[in-house]
């Protein structure tokens, strides 16, 4: 009994040890001594096998009630596992192998003894001292794991085998096997102990793995680090220490645990664990710092990639979309089956680049267009916005987005790498608003975007430079086709017919009514067919779709149905003023450009707006309240009309009715790109004044 005794106040001494030895005045003097045991040299040892091991052993080992009550149930429950176990065809080699048993016998012998945990875990470091930190933490639990496992081998077979059960009874386990309920306590918080040990140890070792390459101690977080893992070495140690002395206490008669020692178990795990806590948290700002110096690599080798000449576009359009060769990245927009971008190469490639917000009627209307002219291909790039979470609803709109698209489609948006959303972002000016970037066979970029050229005049654009740019404006003039162009077939029927066309807008209803009346009035006075198109307004939402409804049932005038048809109508003339501003054409220089803006800046206005055209080229237009007003003054410029002409008759007494006076608007999506710093006003010439704008209007 004075055995038992001894051997359980031994185990407290190692537990409790020295706890008040390092009070906060002596961790100096604690780090000092630690340090002192640290001389490394050239020794190295591969840990990661030696850590799968360990993890293997406790896993293993890990005791339960049932487990050691019920005879075979640990090995039933080994076969079942499914994966291959891979500790098996570790090989340690011999020099470590030696000083693994060492170490093990180092540890049960003093744990069984008189010594202190703290001059146990000293002499530990010592035989340890031309390892590095990883390297010293990694033997040591080698060890720990060997004594661990060699005691629960034991408690697991000694039911099942002979040999195990003659030496369990020398090593006085059944009497342990009699009293597990009791020892459960005892076997949490040793078990609680050894995670935390893992876990720490895991992260000590993954600091020693950081490439040096994209990180120094010039970083504050592995500088702090470098200077608390010492420190965090030796606590792990006396925490294996401490699990030895409880292996040993087991052995004894007297299992069951003090409330005092139970404490210290758990306190010293509670330390272990703090400290694990605060290494993880700088092992994860290492793990940023790291990756954005990877990123800025990637980032900046993609730059010099896109300057180089190159035979073909494969290795540009693989650095764009998914380098490894692991899987294929494209979805075909046709056969719904993965591909690779191998299906690019020597193509020309459009390269549709958007959020995962990007509008149906963008959709819609680019595969109308791509439909006409097969050129070249198509892919979409979608690029997820950082601070929006990606959800299940979000993964459903991607998915069910995609599966409109009948061209090549990234197959997931994590594909796309950091860097390449830098690039995107940074260099080819992308916000959110979608654009079209063309890639031309040999991989140069044809275009930063070209969706511009797409939006107005389609195929014909092709191959998107900006000479064939620049060669369509040369043959365009401002004229009703040029606005129109094939939206709507019936629109190109009446130009011809040289019929009075009357285009017009806003959200107005009000005035929407008085001016399809007051129209209707003056062509019935002038004998005329006059043609009413609603045209709606800009990003039309709600309060224009009721317009629609209310048009169509009053017969006020012929409006288009399909709300994609408006929205391609101003998004023409917002691409026409985009084209100009990136060929560097102003308001005072280019007449098209002048008339783009007049019509844009009627849209950002709170009233309607109207243009009348008979044929193609005969056109006069205003603001919508001067218009009405013309209108309703029909008498006094109807003498004018045979003289002059309907439309020549109303242009010369809008002008009458101009004021000086006026308050010009010009609304450009804060997505569009590049906005220009300075804007003149399309009516007088003066440079706009520039406001940020935030809106959120469904209607």
């Amino acid at each position: 009994m004075a055995t038992t005794t001894q051997t359980s106040a031994n185990a407290q001494r190692l537990i409790k040890g020295d706890r008040l030895m390092f009070s906060s005045s002596d961790d100096n003097v604690m780090s000092k001594q630690i340090q002192a045991t640290h001389a490394p040299d050239d020794r190295e040892v591969d840990v990661r096998p030696l850590l799968h091991l360990i993890e293997d052993i406790f896993k293993r080992a890990t005791p339960t009630t049932e487990a050691i009550v019920v005879p075979g149930i640990q090995a039933h429950a080994e076969a079942l596992e499914s994966k291959t176990n891979q500790a098996s065809s570790i090989n340690v080699p011999e020099a470590l192998a030696y000083l693994i048993d060492q170490l093990a016998c180092e540890l049960s012998c003093k744990c069984s003894g008189s010594g202190d945990a703290h001059t146990i875990a000293i002499s530990i470091l010592n035989m340890l001292t031309h390892y590095s930190w990883d390297a010293k933490l990694v033997l040591v639990l080698s060890a720990c794991a060997v004594n661990f496992g060699e005691f629960w081998l034991l408690a697991h077979n000694c039911t099942a085998n002979q040999l195990a059960k003659s030496v369990a009874i020398l090593r006085k386990i059944p009497e342990l096997l009699e009293r597990t309920s009791m020892l459960k306590p005892r076997f949490d918080t040793i078990n609680n102990l050894v995670k935390v040990m893992i876990a720490i140890t895991k992260c000590i070792v993954e600091f020693r793995e950081l490439p040096p390459q994209y990180i120094t101690t010039e970083v504050t977080a592995l500088s702090t680090a470098m200077t608390h893992i010492p420190v965090a070495v030796y606590w792990t140690i006396r925490g294996a220490v401490a699990c030895a002395s409880q292996i040993a206490g087991l052995t004894g008669l007297e299992h069951i645990v003090s409330t005092t020692e139970s404490w210290e178990l758990s306190s010293l795990a509670h330390k272990v664990g703090n400290m694990q806590s605060h290494l993880a948290t700088q092992l994860s700002t290492c793990y940023k710092h790291i990756d954005e110096r990877k990123q800025m690599e990637a980032y900046q080798n993609l730059h010099r990639l896109m300057e180089m000449i190159h035979i073909d576009n494969l290795k540009v359009l693989k650095a764009l979309i998914y380098q490894k060769d692991d899987l294929l990245p494209l979805i075909d927009g046709v056969t719904k089956r993965r591909v690779s971008v191998d299906v690019l190469r020597r193509k020309y490639v459009l390269l549709l680049i958007s959020d995962v917000d990007i509008s149906q009627e963008e959709v819609a209307i680019l595969e109308q267009i791509n439909n006409e002219a097969r050129q070249h291909e198509v892919v979409w790039l979608p690029i997820l916005d950082s601070n929006a979470p990606w959800t299940e609803n979000r993964q459903k709109h991607f998915d069910s987005l995609q599966a409109s698209m009948p061209w090549y489609c990234v197959q997931h948006p994590s594909l796309i790498e950091p860097a390449v959303v830098k690039y995107i972002k940074e260099v080819w000016n992308f916000r959110k608003k979608a654009i079209l970037v063309v890639i031309d066979p040999q991989g140069r970029v044809s275009s930063l975007n070209a969706l511009h050229m797409m939006w107005i005049w389609g195929g014909t654009a092709f191959p998107f430079t900006s000479a064939r740019e620049e060669a369509l404006w040369k043959e365009e003039t401002w004229k009703l086709d040029l606005l129109v162009d094939s939206i709507d077939p019936l629109i190109n029927k009446w130009i011809s017919e040289e019929k009075y066309i009357c285009l017009y807008g806003g959200e107005d209803m009000e005035w929407i009514r008085k001016f399809t009346n007051a129209a209707s009035v003056v062509a019935q006075a002038t004998g005329i067919s006059l043609e009413l198109v609603y045209v709606g307004k800009s990003n039309p939402k709600e309060r224009v779709r009721r317009n629609i409804v209310a048009i169509s049932t009053e017969k006020l005038s012929y409006c288009w149905q399909d709300i994609a048809l408006i929205w391609f109508f101003w998004v023409r003339i917002e691409s026409m003023w985009q084209s100009k501003m990136q060929l560097g054409r102003t308001v005072e220089t280019d007449p098209i450009m002048k008339e783009i803006m007049s019509i844009l800046s009627f849209d950002a206005s709170e009233g309607g707006w109207a243009l009348l055209s008979r044929g193609s080229t005969e056109m006069t237009k205003e603001k919508g309240s001067t218009f009405l007003t013309c209108f309703s003054e029909y008498e006094q410029w109807k003498g004018q009309v045979q003289q002059k002409g309907l439309v020549a008759a109303i242009n010369d007494h809008l002008k009458k009715l101009h004021s000086p006076h006026h308050c010009s608007r010009l609304v450009l999506p804060g997505t569009a790109g590049r906005i220009p710093d300075r804007v003149v006003c399309a009516e007088c010439g003066r440079s706009m004044e520039k406001f940020v704008m935030y809106q959120c209007c469904d209607e």
